[in-house]
């Protein structure tokens, strides 16, 4: 029996919390809300959404967007009852949520577990001290090592996002937080590149020359290699790059940066590459196997890997092989 797939009721409430701003921070226009949504509008926006939602969906509201547990605590509670009415009827199964490290307590988590919250998602960004600080994040590393700690002592799924390119950071750095993202045992995780939103501290620090903006093939080549990391230890990647909106594009929001909309399918696609020419051990034709969902990040965006691999003598079939894994291959030489 198939397992039903995830759809999140998205609501977004931008820097709802914040009592300072990072750096590379503009909620309000990195998820295109002008608006936040009272606790009393809650109920219409999930109902909107739930006409649309095919049965055999498994349905979480996600508010996303803040710091959440940094709302004040009665408007906190207001916003989680108005979720947890679905959550009792079976309408959704749970509750997601995105916060800061230094917002998790004791206290706020007895109250997300009485609300029916079964996910948090942790803004961990960066493990290393020196990239929280330039990156304006308000706390250090044992801010995100506390909370994470905290989170798994019960029964949430912990998720740890990651961010690529901050100020300072380097492909050393991030392979280490990625690294620290693993030791803090986290069940999922996003990898976001650095891109320079106006309205942003980062995009003064851009304009200064104080800050050097990613190129889509640096961010590609960052995100491959912290994935791999992820894959090994089997935490659920949930994204990979920022997702495209019409407010994130260039002459809009968008200052610079990494955004395209097949990012995902290009770091794949350089993640395969790796694979392919690492299994692969006589030039000439050969049958490569790989899974249903793999095959198209094999053959690589716009036939990437396929193209590459035949300029150098390799003359490959893909086909499928539904009895393997993602990232398994199986090699027959003709």
């Amino acid at each position: 029996m198939k397992s039903k797939k995830h759809c999140n009721i998205p609501i977004f409430i931008p820097q709802l919390a914040c009592p300072h701003q990072c750096v590379f921070c503009n909620q309000e226009k990195i998820s295109a809300t002008f608006s936040v949504p009272k606790p009393n509008e809650i109920a219409a926006i999930i109902d909107d959404y739930l006409e649309t939602i095919p049965n055999n969906k498994e349905i979480n509201i996600a508010f996303f967007g803040g710091s959440f547990t940094g709302i004040p605590r009665n408007e906190m509670i207001a916003y989680l009852e108005a979720a947890y009415e679905y959550v009792k009827d079976g309408k959704v199964q749970g509750i997601r949520l995105s916060t800061k490290p230094d917002y998790i307590t004791d206290d706020i988590l007895d109250i997300l577990e009485k609300y029916g919250v079964t996910s948090i998602e942790l803004g961990a960004q960066s493990t290393n001290n020196k990239v929280l600080l330039k990156s304006g994040r308000g706390h250090k590393f044992d801010a995100i090592e506390k909370a994470a700690n905290l989170i798994r002592k019960r029964d949430f799924e912990l998720g740890l996002q990651m961010m690529l390119g901050l100020p300072y950071d380097t492909l050393e750095l991030a392979i280490q937080t990625a690294k620290d993202i693993v030791r803090l045992g986290a069940d999922t995780t996003r990898i976001y590149p650095t891109v320079v939103v106006k309205g942003t501290v980062l995009e003064k620090m851009y304009e200064r020359g104080d800050y050097k903006v990613f190129s889509l093939d640096e961010a590609i080549l960052w995100s491959k290699e912290v994935l791999k990391i992820f894959n090994a230890a089997s935490i659920k990647v949930l994204r990979v790059g920022l997702h495209p909106s019409e407010e994130l594009e260039l002459g809009k929001s968008l200052v610079a940066g990494p955004i395209h909309p097949s990012f995902k399918e290009m770091v794949l696609t350089a993640l395969w590459g790796d694979i392919l020419y690492e299994k692969l051990e006589k030039k000439g034709h050969s049958i490569v196997s790989v899974s249903s969902k793999q095959l198209n990040y094999a053959i690589g965006y716009k036939g990437k890997n396929r193209n590459d691999l035949k300029m150098k003598g390799f003359d490959i079939n893909f086909v499928v092989d539904s009895f393997l894994k993602d990232f398994e291959l199986n090699v027959c030489y003709n």
